[in-house]
């Protein structure tokens, strides 16, 4: 299996410089005095999510006679965007994959790159990804099942250790891994002392009874829906799956009323906009469940539907 490294990071990071933002590490002064915490505000990013750093990542790693072919991905949103984006600034075609149920403000974010939305039934992102990638000979995007995203997704840790070395504790969102994947890495190459921590809804933790049993689990989609959380329903790969049991030092579950007192919190006191899945860093971090130390959460995106915020903002 081919496993990042922080080789691969640093090469990643060197792709996307002139794409993506160096997000700050923002402290707060409303933290545990033992917990002192900073915020990773990956919504910063210009299609205001971390998946930028890996598809600019991936699309900048293909040969550019293989790359003006065009390229393909699915999505229920940021990667979507992330996609569209990398794919228009390098001036070649995009057509998306993603689920009907996706909200309405990520399917248009994602149409104003320019890219093609085709919109599909729940479960059905990669059948029907395939059936396009025939149709237009382009290439496939995964959006974390590959080596390139993982690396790109890697380089917020390595911006993490850079801007804070003594870190403590990490952490992450997990879905497909793809991002905790790469933050993992990065952190215990650069910052071995550090704890990585991965953070799921409690109504999408496959990831957690995964890594209780040791191998993969599959949840059914009609669960793994039930969650708020929508950037969070996918579930690790095979590739993912391995770099998440070398990397994290544990992984915590948050219910839906944290992740939406989370979302509260971060608009109230950090003054920053957060999607659900962005916020449950901070939920976890909330539970007071890891050790005291200098912590690190990574809010992964802000793409909230207005109407769905301000009903969570007045919940």
């Amino acid at each position: 299996m081919d496993m990042v490294t922080i080789d691969d990071i640093r090469a990643a990071a060197t792709r996307i410089h002139a794409f993506v933002v160096r997000t700050p590490l923002l402290p707060t002064l409303w933290a545990d005095a033992d917990r002192p915490l900073w915020i990773k505000p990956e919504n910063l990013q210009p299609i205001g999510a971390f998946k930028v750093r890996g598809a600019f990542s991936a699309i900048g790693s293909l040969d550019e006679s293989v790359r003006t072919r065009g390229v393909v991905a699915y999505s229920s949103g940021n990667h979507a965007q992330a996609v569209a984006y990398a794919a228009a600034v390098y001036g070649i075609p995009a057509t998306i994959v993603m689920p009907k149920e996706t909200p309405a403000v990520k399917v248009d974010a994602t149409r104003s790159h320019g890219a093609d939305v085709v919109l599909c039934d729940a479960g059905q992102r990669e059948r029907v990804a395939a059936e396009v990638l025939e149709q237009t000979g382009g290439v496939l995007v995964p959006p974390f099942d590959h080596p390139d995203i993982i690396a790109g997704q890697g380089t917020i840790g390595l911006e993490i250790a850079e801007d804070l070395p003594a870190v403590e504790n990490v952490l992450v969102p997990v879905s497909g891994g793809g991002l905790a994947s790469g933050i993992g890495t990065a952190i215990k190459a650069l910052c071995p002392r550090a704890r990585v921590f991965g953070v799921e809804p409690e109504l999408a933790a496959d990831t957690a009874e995964a890594l209780a049993k040791g191998h993969r689990v599959d949840w059914p989609i009609e669960d793994r829906n039930r969650t708020i959380a929508d950037g969070l329903r996918s579930q690790p790969s095979e590739l993912t799956f391995a770099h998440l049991q070398r990397v994290l030092d544990g992984i915590i579950t948050v219910s839906e009323g944290e992740i939406e007192s989370a979302v509260r919190e971060l608009a109230n006191r950090a003054h920053l906009v957060s999607e659900p899945s962005g916020a449950v860093a901070l939920a976890a971090y909330r539970q007071g469940q890891t050790p005291p130390g200098r912590t690190v959460m990574v809010l992964s995106g802000g793409n909230i539907d207005p109407r769905a915020l301000n009903d969570i903002l007045e919940g």
